[in-house]
């Protein structure tokens, strides 16, 4: 597909998306209470970096995979293998943890939640590897969709959010079963021309013998080192995000929480559209960088750096202007009590904007390990300015945290990028 369809399509996905799980803490906060909101926001903390960590970003090494170095099912089989692993970590955590029974729960099965998630990401990292943005759009409308009907309707007839997750989880994995496992078989018998023979149910057959793992362990371990870093990097950058979550829930408890987390998932669905770009660019940035266009693959950054400014700048401008009246329209009037909290945030958002574009850049140079060092930075910063700051200064002290922490990753990021353009000269020159 086109660029410019592929574009639209992802963009839309993601949009759509982030705006059902925008929708489901604004049901949270509707329908239910501030606490509420913080023990799934705690969950969503607490089990996000694991599987963030476990996931090792192989969608995007997937996408980048521009010499087809390793097949779908090496990629299958070890995003099967490390889940497992996140939903044992995730269980030792709330093991060794004191959280109460009825929070315990709601980690625990957000947790199983995003492993149905995490399956689904290895499709799409195919997909993006095929430049099929569709496919990957027309998941993530179905998985927003069922997901916040699910939450929505169990929470408001059982008034459980234990139950209302159980919904959640259920819906990704329908999806996962009845849609993401036919758009994997799909592009990969396109490919293979032979699989189309025959009857259909021979040939549905064997497009799905397409997407069984393979237990290679040695090309597990090549894949293994080869993506951890990055695994490793999102991680730290999930951590980043989540840092003044865990201080809040520690210094000022669970409402507070979940007020923060309510404000603050404006920069999770504005990072989510962002995100959007980045994937629609990122196989045409990797295959530039690869080709040795340094031109086009700086001008095609630069577009999109100036996008996500002018974007970030809007949303800046809005919470000046009317942030306590968006805060009320969204939530309620208890959470427009904090309207230079909910600037700040919006302030942050800009930033990462950009961070995120060049973050792109980076991955899509396949400069994987030196990105690392940057956001053990970004979280150290992040952590001492809430440790400072959070006790004093509450729900605005974790603002500026993240505000702070965005800013390190941005000129970091430019750092790393510009490198990678150096690199790219030498080559050239040679």
């Amino acid at each position: 597909m086109a660029l410019r369809h592929n574009f639209s399509w992802i963009f839309i996905g993601n949009v759509f998306y982030a705006a059902a799980q925008w929708g489901m803490l604004t049901v949270l906060a509707k329908i239910g209470t501030p606490e509420m909101v913080g023990k799934f926001a705690l969950g969503l903390a607490i089990t996000a970096p694991v599987m963030m960590f476990t996931n090792m970003n192989l969608q995007y090494v997937q996408a980048t995979d521009t010499g087809t170095q390793y097949q779908f099912g090496d990629y299958l089989a070890l995003r099967l293998t490390a889940t497992t692993l996140a939903l044992l970590i995730i269980l030792g955590i709330v093991g060794v943890t004191d959280y109460r029974e009825t929070t315990a729960l709601v980690v625990l099965l957000v947790g199983v939640a995003k492993a149905f998630e995490s399956i689904s990401d290895v499709f799409y990292g195919l997909l993006l590897q095929r430049e099929r943005m569709d496919r990957i759009a027309k998941s993530m409308i179905l998985r927003g969709s069922l997901a916040l009907l699910a939450l929505g309707l169990v929470i408001y007839f059982t008034d459980s959010l234990v139950w209302g997750v159980v919904g959640l989880g259920l819906a990704w994995a329908l999806v996962l079963f009845g849609f993401d496992l036919r758009s994997g078989a799909l592009v990969l018998s396109r490919a293979a021309p032979h699989m189309l023979s025959g009857s259909r149910i021979r040939k549905a057959r064997r497009a799905f013998l397409l997407l069984r793992p393979r237990w290679a362990i040695g090309t597990l371990r090549r894949l293994t080192l080869l993506a951890l870093p990055l695994g490793l990097v999102m991680a730290l950058a999930n951590l980043n995000l989540n840092i003044p979550r865990y201080f809040i829930e520690q210094y000022l408890g669970e409402r507070e929480l979940g007020i923060f987390a309510a404000m603050s998932y404006v920069t999770v669905a504005g990072l989510l559209m962002a995100t959007a770009v980045g994937q629609a660019v990122m196989p045409r940035l990797a295959k530039y960088y690869a080709a040795h266009k340094r031109a086009e693959f700086q001008n095609l950054l630069l577009r999109l750096m100036i996008i996500g400014a002018v974007l970030g700048l809007v949303g800046v401008l809005a919470s000046v202007v009317a942030g306590p009246e968006i805060l009320t329209l969204l939530y309620g009037p208890q959470y427009a009590e904090y309207p230079g909290v909910f600037s700040l945030l919006m302030v942050a958002v800009a930033i990462l904007f950009v961070a995120l574009f060049l973050g792109a850049a980076m991955t899509a140079a396949r400069y994987f390990r030196i990105q690392a060092p940057l956001f053990v930075i970004s979280v150290c910063t992040s952590a001492a300015i809430c440790w400072w700051l959070v006790p004093t200064a509450g729900l605005e002290g974790a603002a500026v945290a993240v505000v702070i922490a965005a800013l390190v990753q941005l000129f970091g990021s430019l750092a790393i990028v510009i490198r990678a353009l150096h690199t790219l000269s030498d080559k050239e020159s040679i």
